[in-house]
């Protein structure tokens, strides 16, 4: 198939969503430029050489009846150049399932489309399945779920600060890259993003922040990406009427979060900023 033909199926699937799913508490269309250049490209019979100039990105937001409860799950869709001759990239969002079950759901979300939507359009088929497995998850996260236990009102959980060296094969997708910048200023943490070959990404803050971050970032379609190495730092407390003797702040070695390229022509270690996330 040529770029051409993906772009018609693209389109046409985009365009089936937007009739099943017509308010914007349904379908959010995130880039509505990436969507007429869409449109254009396939309008005006481009050259199949080469793919559109940017892709279409959107939320599809479903209310689902779990347990007698209604629960929000929220699509984050981007298509790559040659979908659907490759998967989508699809994220899964559910404010009722713990971080572990998210993952484990969107991993098996991931193997079911790649087992049986290779070379379809198939974002309805991965909005049926979430819809299908759904309550299954969210047992599960209830199921296990460990049972608090009771601690005297002066005892606090030790705040830990971390420090991830995430590692890449490559990073070069807007939508990866743009994702990477706001979800760490969506949970305030301070580092960088080194697109490129290989890609290389550092976040520091808060130790729960850091986890969801990889979280997130893992589950996005990548051909090799791990962490390869990691920093916790316990806070250091004094008495419960004294001052914290470290704090978060005081560890970051970065000031904000910022998309960064090394500079060979320039001073060694130079970092030579490209967009930072303010």
């Amino acid at each position: 198939m040529s770029y051409l033909e993906w772009a018609e199926s693209q389109l046409a699937e985009i365009e089936l969503l937007t009739s099943m799913f017509p308010t914007l508490d349904e379908l959010e269309l995130t880039d509505q430029l990436a969507l007429a250049e869409l449109r254009d490209y396939v309008e005006s019979s481009a050259s199949a050489d080469s793919p559109p100039p940017s892709r279409p990105q959107f939320l599809i937001k479903q209310k689902l009846d779990c347990a007698n409860t209604e629960t929000e799950v929220i699509l984050s869709c981007a298509y790559p150049s040659e979908y659907p001759s490759v998967l989508p990239e699809i994220t899964v969002r559910c404010s009722s399932l713990s971080r572990a079950q998210q993952t484990e759901l969107q991993t098996h979300l991931n193997a079911y489309l790649t087992e049986n939507c290779q070379g379809e359009v198939c974002v309805l088929s991965a909005v049926d399945w979430v819809k299908d497995n759904l309550q299954v998850f969210i047992n599960k996260s209830l199921f296990t779920a460990p049972v608090s236990k009771k601690e005297p009102a002066s005892s606090q959980p030790q705040e830990v600060f971390s420090r991830l060296w995430i590692y890449s094969h490559h990073i070069y997708n807007k939508s990866k890259r743009k994702n990477i910048l706001e979800w760490s200023k969506e949970l305030c943490l301070s580092g960088f993003s080194m697109p490129g070959k290989p890609g290389i990404v550092c976040v520091e803050g808060p130790q729960s922040a850091c986890e969801e971050f990889w979280s997130r970032v893992k589950v996005l379609t990548w051909k090799k990406i791990m962490i390869r190495h990691r920093e916790d730092i316990p806070l250091d407390r004094q008495g419960e009427d004294s001052r914290t003797v470290e704090s978060i702040d005081s560890l970051r070695k970065f000031t904000g979060f910022e998309e960064a390229m090394f500079d060979p022509h320039g001073n060694r270690g130079r970092v030579q900023k490209l967009n930072p996330c303010k």
